[in-house]
């Protein structure tokens, strides 16, 4: 593929438009106060412009829900989503070049020990609403009852004010939320691994060989590692090659 024809592909506008979800904290955040996301895939939506020589511009989405739904209005070029055969259908992923773990969390006092405990009838399960894990957990869950927030960071508060008995989400937003909130566990390992990649709007296949090459080489050259040690990410490890 030749420069041109990349640039065209993934920027058609001149300007290359990315999704940042700044509510996954393995992969972004918005500092109080401020207007520009922080976070390592605003590292990589940045290198990526910066290679392709167009300005980067960052379409700042609350939650993945909102990113996928920018991707079905049009709205960017390239976004940064976990992998998943719902997405699929609108998105064209290259490899992974995140990967952490989706946990549940119960109270102190819960019967509950382990993982495989939690599908059953009388265990209602709060998630973030369009998230990786509630897209896993409903085609997953046979027997539990999933309870749907608006947003990852609202999963935790509403998990305690109507008395659910499991949390799911990321496990640092978890580990986050247990040392704000007393009384709470997280159940040992993980129910999911989530895999972080970044992906072009359907109908942009072209360009899906270039963004392979390109994480495949930010994976090797420690770009991804040393972005998640300056951000202070801990618990999520870079995706292993994907050839």
């Amino acid at each position: 593929m030749t420069p041109s024809l990349i640039i065209s592909t993934l920027a058609p506008l001149g300007k290359l438009r990315a999704t940042i979800n700044i509510g996954n904290p393995v992969l972004a955040g918005l500092a109080a106060g401020a207007t520009e996301p922080h976070g390592v895939s605003v590292d990589i939506a940045r290198e990526l412009a910066r290679r392709l020589g167009v300005p980067a511009e960052l379409v700042i989405c609350a939650t993945a829900a909102k990113a996928v739904e920018a991707v079905k209005a049009g709205a960017c070029d390239i976004t940064f989503l976990a992998v998943d055969p719902a997405r699929a259908v609108d998105i064209d992923y290259a490899a992974p070049y995140v990967v952490i773990a989706g946990a549940y969390m119960v109270k102190q006092d819960s019967p509950l020990t382990d993982n495989a405990q939690v599908d059953r009838p009388a265990n209602r399960v709060a998630v973030g609403k369009g998230s990786a894990y509630d897209l896993f957990l409903t085609r997953e869950l046979k027997h539990a009852t999933l309870v749907r927030f608006h947003s990852s960071q609202e999963v935790v508060d509403g998990f305690m004010a109507q008395g659910l008995e499991v949390a799911a989400g990321v496990k640092q937003q978890l580990e986050a939320d247990a040392k704000r909130v007393p009384g709470l566990r997280l159940l040992p390992g993980q129910f999911m691994e989530i895999r972080q990649a970044i992906g072009a709007p359907k109908g942009r296949a072209a360009a899906g060989e270039y963004l392979l090459a390109f994480i495949e080489e930010l994976k090797a050259a420690g770009f991804i590692a040393a972005a998640l040690k300056r951000h202070g990410i801990e618990g999520a490890a870079v995706a292993p090659p994907d050839r």
